[in-house]
């Protein structure tokens, strides 16, 4: 059985990576989800779920009989390896040049309509 210390200490240690990889801040572990949003794949938000809902099982010793310890494990398993995984300076790099190729694609877009539009009003 899961105690209500076990889950918060596990909700502790996720929450700080979220913090430190996802720049996601929040009082619990479902704000922090939340805020994340879908920054995480969609399995890693089902592993969340999961433990949202131990950890509001656990806070009450006849409900906490319910949990599923396997299923809680590998749930915080994957999701703290995937923080771990994540590299904060690649996401950033990636960002950036998506930030940039779209800024780059819009004003070759809006030359090649200024340059059709003076060809068009006879001045090219």
């Amino acid at each position: 059985m899961i105690t209500d210390k076990d889950m918060a200490a596990k909700s502790r240690k996720l929450r700080g990576l979220m913090q430190q990889k996802l720049d996601v801040r929040g009082r619990d572990l479902r704000q922090s989800l939340r805020r994340a949003g879908r920054r995480l794949p969609k399995r890693i938000r089902k592993c969340g779920a999961a433990l949202m809902r131990a950890e509001m099982l656990a806070h009450n010793p006849k409900t906490a009989r319910q949990i599923d310890l396997a299923e809680v494990e590998a749930a915080y398993e994957q999701m703290r390896s995937y923080l771990e995984a994540l590299d904060v300076n690649e996401m950033r790099k990636t960002r950036i040049l998506s930030l940039t190729g779209a800024v780059v694609a819009n004003l070759i877009g809006v030359g090649v309509l200024f340059i059709v539009w003076l060809w068009w009003r006879g001045y090219v």
